[in-house]
């Protein structure tokens, strides 16, 4: 038994971390068999088992989903007037802008 997850290991003059992750959680999911196959082989394509496999395509893609959910992404025309806007130094917010900080100082507390 090991004193702590995370333990040192000395091997000549490198030094090892290992770390124990306790997997608790499980995504159970059907699919058609030949989709099945598919992932198989790139799991050994890459050395890897299924589970390793998936993990680290799911994992990677849904850290880039989320990435991408809170970047707003402007064409160019709308990036040149959006900076325009902000260096308009007569610039007046209208009820519209007014009405939605209001609700969302209200979301803020």
């Amino acid at each position: 038994m090991w004193p702590s997850a995370t333990q040192a290991l000395q091997a000549g003059k490198a030094e090892f971390m290992t770390t124990i992750t306790r997997n608790d959680a499980r995504i159970n999911v059907r699919l058609p068999s030949e989709l099945k196959q598919t992932i198989e082989d790139a799991a050994t394509a890459l050395g890897q088992t299924v589970t390793e496999f998936a993990i680290s395509t799911v994992v990677r893609e849904a850290r880039q989903v989320l990435q991408d959910a809170q970047v707003t992404r402007l064409s160019n025309r709308d990036r040149n007037r959006f900076l325009k806007a902000l260096d308009d130094a007569d610039a007046k917010p209208n009820a519209a802008l007014k009405a939605a900080a209001r609700r969302y100082g209200k979301l803020r507390g």
